[in-house]
């Protein structure tokens, strides 16, 4: 029997932190899920639409939507995306560009270059199942009024 969990526990906290910001940084975090649909001549279409139940096995999609609301640029943004207990990491999402990816919150890089500490007291490579933290530094400031999106893959554990 699948244990079902409502996606509002799961829903993560996001962590905007706008260094020297001239103005309002508003962000959104949704957690979305395909959902399939056949169409009458047999072709099935695929849609990201709002978790509402997901189980585990499931693969879901972390979106952070940000937007300028002030009447000035905001530099040096930094988004930070905890993952979830329960929520394993996968990739970036197609449409996304690539995160910093950490295993404690505080070390971030490449999965390749993160290591994690074992029960023997020696390391090993980090593995997308040990991500905790999914982090993107906008590499422009975000003008007035201007809008994007970052997104990354998961899946429920």
């Amino acid at each position: 029997m699948y244990k079902c969990l409502c996606v509002v526990v799961v829903a993560a906290a996001v962590h905007a932190s706008p260094a020297l910001a001239a103005g309002p940084l508003q962000v959104e975090s949704r957690v979305l899920t395909e959902q399939k649909t056949r169409a009458a001549d047999g072709t099935v279409r695929v849609a990201l639409v709002p978790a509402r139940r997901v189980v585990p096995g499931d693969r879901v999609t972390f979106v952070l939507a940000y937007r300028n609301t002030g009447t000035q640029p905001i530099g040096n943004v930094v988004l930070d995306n905890p993952v979830p207990k329960g929520i394993a990491y996968r990739a970036p999402a197609a449409t996304s560009a690539a995160p910093d990816l950490s295993v404690d919150g505080k070390t971030y890089g490449p999965l390749a270059s993160l290591r994690v500490a074992t029960a023997t007291g020696t390391t090993r490579a980090a593995t997308p199942n040990d991500v905790t933290h999914v982090r993107w530094r906008l590499e422009r400031p975000i003008t007035a009024g201007a809008q994007g999106q970052l997104a990354f893959d998961a899946v429920l554990r």
